[in-house]
Order: structure tokens, then C-alpha cells, then sequence
């Protein structure tokens, strides 16, 4: 097959078809599980690598689950964002709320500070879009442990808006943010 591009001619390699006597792909694949099978289907069986015929079993894939199987992979900044994403319920009941969502959670770092944007949904369908800054550090340090503990005790003390802790945040809803460490220090 050829082709026409302003440099000139190309020659393109035929595209693979798959083998005659593949069994014709089921309806209710998806397009990725047909390819694959077609694929599987064009490689001898002696040619395949000693995975591709390990089919898990539902048992097998539930101890992969298991903590003591996982591998050690940790991220300590993806540790802190599943901490505060995991704290959401405890936001909104320390805010007196019906319902709360973390839309952004920011891990701290020796050039950033941390983040946390929540949106609180209350009873009566108001909402509230708050956002929080925390402290500058690295993983093991003070900044990275019990922020989300701060701000469930910001939101359980009556979310007062001092400035001596407000600072102004352009990608907060409102403009401001809750700087935490000083909400804390002033307390």
C-alpha cells in the first residue's frame, strides 16, 4: 500500500488480518478483548510466552488484594491524597453537613505547601466550597501528618474567617483560602 505526504511516496506494511479459521469474536466483548483474542488466536500455542495461558481464578485475584501480598510500591504523597480523599465523610460530619467531596487534595512538598479543596453539601441544599492550605515538607515531617485532622477540628469549631489566617488563593472558589498552620498557631 502506498501513500501520498508532501515529502513524497511511503510504502506502508500491509495490515495483519486475522487467521481464517479464528472463531468470529463474540458481541458482547469489547473491541480490546476481540483484538486480543484474534491476536492470541494468530500465535501458535508453542510460540506463546508461559503467561498468556494463566487464566486467575476469582480467588486468586482476591489475595491479590490482600496487604500482606501487595508489593512495596508505597508513595507516601499518594498515601496523603488517599488519607484525605478517605476523610470526606469525616469532614462533612465535623461541618454539620449532609454530604461532603474532596476536589482537590495536594500532598506537601520542600516548594509547596499542601492542599485541600472541599465542597460541602448541606441538608437544605446549600453548598460550601472551602479550601485549605497546610504546611511545607517533606514525607516524615509534621506537615505531612494529621491534616486532615486539622481541618475536621476547623470545621467542628464553627469555620470562623479570621484574617490573621485567611490568606488569598486564586484557585480557590472564593478567592481565600484557610491557611491551617496559622488558624492553629493563633489558637
Amino acid at each position: 500500500m502506498e501513500t501520498m505526504h508532501p515529502t513524497g511516496r511511503r510504502s506502508l506494511p500491509p495490515v495483519p488480518r486475522p487467521a481464517t479459521d479464528a472463531e468470529p469474536p463474540s458481541d458482547d466483548e469489547s473491541p480490546a478483548e476481540q483484538t486480543t483474542q484474534l491476536r492470541r488466536d494468530d500465535v501458535p500455542k508453542q510460540d506463546r510466552g508461559p503467561d498468556e495461558d494463566i487464566v486467575p481464578t476469582p480467588e486468586v485475584l482476591a489475595a491479590a488484594d490482600e496487604p500482606e501480598i501487595a508489593l512495596d510500591d508505597d508513595d507516601p504523597a499518594q498515601d496523603f491524597v488517599t488519607q484525605l480523599r478517605a476523610a470526606a465523610a469525616d469532614f462533612a460530619a465535623a461541618a454539620g453537613a449532609r454530604s461532603a467531596m474532596v476536589r482537590e487534595a495536594v500532598p506537601p512538598a520542600r516548594h509547596r505547601r499542601s492542599r485541600c479543596r472541599i465542597v460541602l453539601r448541606y441538608a437544605d441544599g446549600a453548598e460550601a466550597d472551602l479550601t485549605f492550605v497546610g504546611a511545607i515538607g517533606r514525607p516524615g515531617t509534621p506537615a505531612w501528618d494529621g491534616f486532615d485532622e486539622q481541618i475536621q477540628r476547623w470545621l467542628g469549631t464553627g469555620q470562623q474567617r479570621q484574617p490573621a489566617w485567611l490568606v488569598e488563593d486564586t484557585e480557590a472558589s472564593d478567592g481565600v483560602a484557610v491557611d491551617v498552620p496559622a488558624w492553629l498557631a493563633a489558637g
